[in-house]
């Protein structure tokens, strides 16, 4: 693919290679491609195949991406972090993994916040900046010769332009006076945080009342507003979101809304 953006130069593997792979690290394995269909089909695809955990598939260019529902995710060519990390949670019981994409989310606002961007984070999968989508998170489980495995994928906007937003209510770090738009070096940053969450998380057996929940609740925007839940099946469901359960469910008006219940929630005006 030829490299003709000056301000979006291809992801450097060897750097991040160097920075995070190695005898003795967490991160097992990266993989940097040029162009791919999904990070995420990759990695599982790497997990049905008995790959270990910490395997880590990143692009240039994602064609066929993919968001929660199976929204369509895309972005111009070098203008995004778009990464899909391989977990196997070991003694962490499954009903516990509903946690990830929220602490992925927590590793996603600590990286816009060392690039110089106030963000928060719109439960469930989405990195905000003043209502504006940054990022978006998809969990999914799939089955391997090993057990099962998580497969976590991040799409950040980077260096998106104004004139490339999907919607208007998508932004960038970049559009967001970030100080750092290097891809390189924000998937490093990135990576090295949520390794931290997740070590930390996964040690106590994903107990979210060993801190997960609180640092979650603190940075998330959806608490303490009115939000109107819309529903699968056309109905929707209005009220004052509360708090988060110890199963990463959203509490409106003391109901328990599950991730996989919606299909958006969005505050009311």
């Amino acid at each position: 693919m030829a490299y003709r953006d000056l301000d979006r130069p291809p992801l450097d593997a060897s750097v991040l290679r160097a920075a995070l792979v190695g005898t003795g690290r967490f991160w097992t394995d990266i993989v940097v491609s040029a162009t791919t269909g999904s990070t995420n089909a990759d990695v599982a695809d790497a997990a049905r195949a008995g790959a270990p955990e910490g395997v880590i598939h990143t692009t240039d260019l994602q064609t066929a991406g993919r968001g929660r529902l199976d929204r369509v995710w895309e972005s111009p060519v070098g203008s995004g972090v778009i990464v899909s990390v391989l977990l196997r949670p070991e003694g962490v019981p499954t009903a516990r993994w509903v946690w990830l994409p929220l602490l992925v989310g927590l590793a996603v606002d600590a990286t816009a916040r060392e690039c110089g961007v106030v963000s928060g984070l719109k439960w469930p999968n989405d990195v905000e900046v003043d209502g504006r989508k940054l990022a978006g998170i998809l969990l999914e489980r799939v089955n391997t010769p090993t057990g099962a495995a998580a497969i976590v994928g991040l799409g950040l906007n980077v260096s998106l332009r104004r004139d490339e937003l999907p919607v208007q209510s998508a932004t960038s770090l970049a559009l967001e006076g970030a100080s750092e738009t290097d891809r390189t070096v924000v998937l490093r940053v990135f990576l090295r945080n949520l390794e931290a969450l997740y070590r930390a998380w996964s040690a106590t057996g994903g107990d979210p009342a060993a801190g997960i929940r609180e640092s979650y609740a603190r940075r998330c925007v959806t608490l303490g507003t009115r939000v109107r839940v819309s529903l699968p099946d056309g109905g929707s469901l209005e009220g004052q979101a509360t708090g988060i359960d110890d199963l990463g469910r959203l509490l409106v008006d003391g109901t328990a809304i599950s991730a996989g219940d919606i299909t958006h929630v969005r505050p009311m005006t």
